[in-house]
């Protein structure tokens, strides 16, 4: 009896003084739902989410808006699926564009209808920003002025209803259009208190363009980024990701989204991995950068 009052007690010790399994890291890190369009059906993404949420992945970017639903659902049902898969929803993609007789005159008033039932659409689905990912490259600088004042009133929509409004660049807004950088004349162009920048940071770098530069000189104007790569995010050594978290209190960062936009594997889900694993074990990379 004693030998085995021993032993329990001997147990008991060593597994006090085993060396505890590391906790799991944990991050705010939003996917971009559209890495997973050629898997993605829709109304059928209930699954993806759970599976995605289990890599450390914890909000979702959309990049599916028609007329009223998100991905084939109503709002309400959007947002209930996400949360079921312990995420959250955060930001979309979407977009109307202007036309030529639009542009011309200066008039907004259909875009803006179009805006009001998005903007209301939005809301429901319990997303904090929304973001124009593309107006294509300019021929005038009287052109990209009409374009400014149309993301101006669009973000006083946005602001109006409680959501934050943005633009994703992607490599030609750093062309120049009449000797100006397009995306500098959108930057000085744009109020800071209506439109935000969602810095596509691998775009960036395509053309040409550094993103702490223009965190350095347009600080608090990027509160989002999208973070990706040539491939997964962390494998092409094309972007230093490490010099742009450590200047994302200047950028203005708040949240980032992950985009996978091209894979090295057949399983896409694979990328989606690797990508998680890399932000989530780099030092650089804070747990959080709201505030």
């Amino acid at each position: 009896m004693k030998r085995l009052l021993f032993w329990a007690f001997a147990f008991v010790a060593m597994a006090a003084c085993a060396p505890k399994e590391a906790a799991p890291v944990k991050k705010d890190m939003c996917v971009q739902m559209y890495s997973a369009r050629s898997i993605l059906n829709n109304g059928n993404y209930a699954e993806l989410l759970k599976t995605i949420a289990q890599m450390g992945y914890t909000a979702v970017e959309t990049a599916s808006y028609d007329d009223g639903l998100i991905y084939g659902d109503t709002p309400e049902v959007f947002k209930e699926k996400v949360e079921a898969a312990g995420m959250k929803p955060l930001s979309a993609h979407v977009s109307r564009s202007l036309t030529r007789e639009e542009m011309d005159k200066g008039d907004f008033t259909a875009a803006l209808e179009w805006w009001d039932k998005c903007i209301d659409t939005h809301v429901k689905a319990g997303m904090k920003y929304l973001v124009t990912p593309w107006i294509g490259l300019q021929q005038s600088l009287q052109d990209l002025q009409v374009y400014c004042d149309y993301l101006n009133e669009v973000g006083r929509r946005c602001k109006a209803a409680g959501l934050q409004y943005g633009y994703h660049n992607h490599a030609y807004e750093f062309e120049k259009v009449e000797g100006k950088v397009m995306f500098d004349y959108m930057l000085e162009n744009t109020d800071p208190e209506l439109v935000f920048f969602q810095m596509d940071v691998y775009w960036a770098v395509i053309g040409k363009a550094s993103p702490v530069d223009y965190f350095h000189r347009y600080p608090g104007r990027f509160r989002m980024l999208h973070i990706k790569d040539e491939w997964e995010v962390g494998q092409s050594g094309m972007v230093g990701f490490d010099a742009i978290f450590k200047n994302a209190e200047k950028a203005g960062l708040q949240d980032f989204v992950v985009e996978i936009e091209r894979y090295k594997h057949d399983d896409i889900l694979v990328s989606f991995r690797e990508s998680a694993d890399y932000l989530l074990q780099a030092p650089f990379v804070a747990p959080s950068y709201s505030k």
